[in-house]
């Protein structure tokens, strides 16, 4: 029984930092269709939810192995595809004559497609950079210095993330000056929460079972 239970534990962590990334993308990808002013910057909303899922990947790494992170990764882009495509269904579908138009939806949550295929872009390509970056740390330096493997590979994954998504979602779109303030202020956000976040590589551990690389 002890030992189902040590093998089950992993598990249930699994589950739930999976699910936290998850939602973390799908609630990034919905705020991010808002521009707001944070301390005298522009900032697109999302970034108050979406840099905690860079140090959640790593926690699925830690437990499952690079195999299981990159399946998250895509995940949760199909997942994200999925929930812009039903917003867009929904806003454009006739609404019942009894309730009235209800155009306040599509107003909100329709889509803005640059800005979703931006965010999933950015999101795919810097979450796998991060994948492979912890996979050399883990390979290289073993258990020591756990720290460093959450640190550098989100060091490298931040910028590409910031640059892929406000270059395509807002270049052209959006004054020069405001482009880069969304870049800094992305940058900003996505560093502090990397150095508050590195506690948590701690508090999760490797499932008994082999991983997969």
């Amino acid at each position: 029984m002890r030992q189902n239970d040590s093998a089950v534990k992993p598990l249930r962590v699994l589950l739930i930092v999976a699910s936290a990334y998850v939602a973390a993308q799908m609630l990034a990808d919905v705020a991010s269709l808002r521009i707001l002013s944070v301390a005298g910057l522009a900032v697109d909303a999302g970034t108050l939810v979406y840099p905690f899922t860079f140090t959640l990947r790593d926690l699925v790494h830690k437990i499952a192995g690079r195999a299981a992170a990159r399946v998250l990764i895509f995940t949760a882009a199909g997942i994200n595809v999925f929930m812009a495509a039903v917003f867009w269904l929904v806003s454009v579908l006739p609404s019942d004559p009894v309730t009235g138009p209800q155009s306040e939806f599509g107003q909100v949550l329709s889509p803005v497609w640059r800005i979703v295929m931006a965010s999933i872009l950015a999101e795919v390509v810097s979450e796998l950079a991060d994948t492979e970056v912890y996979q050399r740390w883990v390979a290289r330096m073993g258990e020591r210095h756990q720290w460093g493997r959450v640190l550098l590979s989100n060091g490298l994954a931040i910028p590409v993330d910031s640059a892929l998504f406000v270059l395509v979602a807002f270049l052209g779109v959006l004054p020069g000056d405001v482009v880069a303030e969304i870049f800094w202020a992305n940058m900003i956000a996505k560093g502090v929460v990397t150095i508050v976040s590195i506690p948590w590589i701690y508090l999760v551990k490797p499932a008994s079972q082999p991983t997969i690389h």
